[in-house]
């Protein structure tokens, strides 16, 4: 194999041996510089390179120091720049905002290419826009390193002409947005897995970017458009990308499509997971028969921030602003904030019935052409500065000092971004937009407050019930303390302290216990199971903060459609915490109320229904007998499946998982096991969000029990 055909792969190596890439994470650098007043000037443009150069120590590179994990910049649409350069091509442009200058990443093949190239051709004229004609834009990679250059696409910027059926520009976008999903869709189906190349990494009316494999001062020279005199912007966001450990490729270079982000977001694989459940009930006025088009939500192989700029691009053009889809995806720490407005936190409260915060340690900065700010997680664990000088520029950043040349007198004002609080500033109306002015305005948009008050059923508010709660036989303690696998340790060293004090017992950091698959003793599902945790070293969080934005409230019921929110959303019971007691369990199986009927699936088996009356007497080793262990474990699974998707047919949105029934006969299918085989079935159902599942078992008895049940 030839040097460059060892990197002829632009992205991710598959999967093998132990290296799985669904593991990767990334840290970053980011910063945006913009004229309040929304006045182009190409000294926007410099001094964006400028501040991505001056990143550089934020990204990282190859081993050659010429190979970089990406570097970009999004930027609002330069027209100047493209009426020259397209008129040069014999292409007459129309007025702003009724073109768009796409960038398309292509195969390096040429008769590839072309064939790329058609479909998307074919894919404009099917969604009736006007395909204007393509350009090269010119670069120079003389400077590539070698891992780089060997899987480096070819860059065209494409035209797209408005159709006169458009009838405003966010009907544009959106199909604009159709025909890149479709034209992506229909390429990789083509090439049957082999268009390793192709990717458009922008193609708006609003916004054009620039990015790839590269290092910050590979920025100044690969993207000769950036020195022409006509590049003229209003505001541009720029980004150096660290790859923590992670393989570099073109299309994971950041910015995305709207957004940035320096840090990462632990909670993707569940936001990933749930956004997948909830695609069966998404209809849209804006997007009709063609909304199926658009699914997944959330492509493979992107990293954290490539699906954090997924969801937030498919929430936009479903109608949501900017602000407030960033708002429902970083809500700010609501439920403990004691000063709080109740019509933010009745914002807040409503969206939460709809959808996870994306969580972890992440500065993000996010722009549309129009509107460009950013915002922190709700822990602050990333920093950002901003600066605001006297000629109505505003620098923000990672870090300060990006732009060394600011004369410190015409600073105006500066500052840093706090914890869920958001930075936003506005070019129509020329200001920086206060945080609590914007997000009141939002949260004012739609009565949420009454749909709240009219749907939402308070853990207060439940009905006492009427039925006997369930005890604990002492006689049949040991039978059951068997049956669950608990052990003398498990009783002394970590129930009886939680008992005794109420609060989980204490221990070294990390688990050194041998590996449960090493073992020749029965283990519990959860000890096959490790920690996944951040990648990047946070700073510890004073009990006060960890106070303020750590809530564990969990909503039971079914989830409505997504994208066009109304009173049925918030339809749920609401929980202070996802554990709660029997008294609390028969409450909520007694409640009667219109939207909410629950039912009991048993999750036991007989574990000697697969030997089929064989005993040890029938075996020899003369003449031995295969016995499959697992039949009836299997045969249990199936069953729950079907009697649970019968359930959910009769009405039912609360299913209850009870191992209650265990004897000497039969056996509990691992909780671990019944809530993720059951939770994964509906999603390939499509019935997951139309349900809550609540496990009611003696297996799980510590945090890291729970932690998975939760988790899975």
């Amino acid at each position: 194999m030839s040097e460059k055909e060892t990197y002829r792969t632009p992205g991710l190596p598959p999967a093998q041996g132990l290296y799985d890439p669904s593991r990767e994470h990334d840290n970053c650098g980011v910063g945006f510089l913009v004229n309040m007043k929304g006045i182009p000037s190409h000294k926007i443009v410099q001094s964006a390179l400028e501040i991505c150069v001056n990143l550089d120590h934020r990204g990282g590179c190859g081993c050659d120091l010429q190979t970089g994990d990406g570097a970009g910049m999004l930027m609002s649409m330069p027209h100047k720049f493209f009426n020259t350069v397209a008129g040069e091509k014999g292409i007459d442009l129309p007025e702003p905002g009724h073109y768009s200058a796409g960038c398309v990443f292509l195969s390096p093949d040429p008769e590839k290419a072309a064939a790329e190239q058609k479909v998307l051709e074919e894919v404009i004229g099917e969604f009736g826009q006007i395909h204007l004609g393509w350009r090269d834009v010119p670069v120079d990679n003389s400077d590539l390193g070698k891992a780089s250059a060997a899987c480096e696409p070819k860059m065209r910027h494409v035209f797209v002409g408005r159709s006169p059926e458009v009838k405003d520009q966010a009907e544009f976008e959106r199909t604009l947005f159709l025909i890149r999903r479709v034209t992506s869709s229909r390429i990789r189906y083509q090439a049957k897995g082999d268009a390793l190349y192709f990717y458009i990494p922008t193609l708006s009316s609003q916004v054009i970017g620039f990015k790839g494999m590269l290092t910050t001062g590979q920025m100044l020279t690969y993207f000769k458009d950036f020195h022409h005199p006509d590049m003229e912007t209003c505001m541009a966001l720029v980004h150096s990308r660290f790859s923590t450990n992670t393989f570099p490729s073109w299309p994971r270079a950041q910015p995305f499509r709207f957004m940035s982000h320096n840090g990462e977001i632990n909670t993707m694989r569940g936001n990933e997971n749930w956004m997948h459940a909830r695609e069966k009930q998404l209809e849209s006025e804006l997007f009709g028969e063609n909304l199926q088009k658009l699914l997944p939500v959330i492509p493979g192989n992107g990293s954290d921030s490539q699906h954090f700029d997924n969801v937030l691009e498919f929430l936009m053009l479903s109608g949501r602003s900017l602000p407030h889809s960033i708002m429902m995806m970083i809500p700010e720490p609501w439920e403990k904030h004691q000063s709080m407005s109740q019509t933010k936190r009745d914002f807040y409260e409503f969206h939460a019935c709809m959808m996870e915060p994306w969580d972890g340690p992440a500065s993000i900065a996010f722009m549309d052409g129009r509107q460009i700010g950013a915002v922190l997680d709700r822990n602050g664990l990333r920093p950002s500065r901003y600066y605001v000088t006297s000629d109505d520029l505003v620098i923000m950043a990672s870090e300060v000092g990006v732009l060394p040349w600011v004369d410190p007198a015409s600073v105006v004002k500066k500052g840093r971004l706090e914890p869920g609080r958001m930075f936003l500033v506005d070019t129509r109306e020329g200001r920086i937009v206060d945080d609590n002015e914007l997000k009141e305005r939002i949260a004012s948009e739609k009565p949420y407050g009454e749909w709240l008050r009219a749907n939402l059923v308070e853990e207060a508010d439940l009905p006492e019930s009427s039925s006997d709660v369930p005890g604990l036989d002492a006689e049949s303690l040991m039978q059951r303390q068997k049956a669950f696998g608990y052990t003398f340790e498990d009783q002394r060293f970590l129930i009886k302290p939680s008992a005794e004090t109420g609060a989980q017992p204490l221990g070294s950091m990390g688990n050194d216990a041998p590996l449960a698959v090493l073992s020749d003793r029965s283990q519990p599902l959860y000890n096959y199971f490790k920690q996944l945790f951040a990648q990047v070293t946070n700073p510890a969080i004073d009990p006060i903060r960890e106070e303020l934005i750590t809530a564990s409230i969990t909503f039971l019921g079914s989830e409505a459609n997504l994208v066009k929110p109304g009173p049925e959303n918030c339809r749920m019971i609401k929980l202070q915490n996802p554990i709660i007691d029997n008294a609390k369990l028969t409450q909520i199986r007694d409640f009667k109320a219109s939207g909410f009927k629950s039912a009991t699936l048993p999750i036991l088996f007989d574990p000697h229904a697969d030997q089929e009356g064989l005993s040890a007497g029938h075996l020899s080793v003369e003449e031995p007998r295969p016995v499959n262990r697992g039949e009836g474990l299997h045969d249990a699974l199936e069953n729950l499946f079907e009697i649970a998707d019968e359930a959910i047919r009769d009405g039912v949105n609360m299913l209850v998982l009870s191992d209650r029934g265990i004897s000497h006969d039969l056996a509990a299918i691992p909780a671990l096991l019944a809530v993720s085989g059951l939770h994964h079935h509906l999603i390939r159902e499509g019935a997951r969000g139309k349900v809550s599942i609540i496990l009611e078992s003696g297996e799980p008895r510590v945090v890291q029990h729970f932690a998975l049940l939760l988790g899975y």
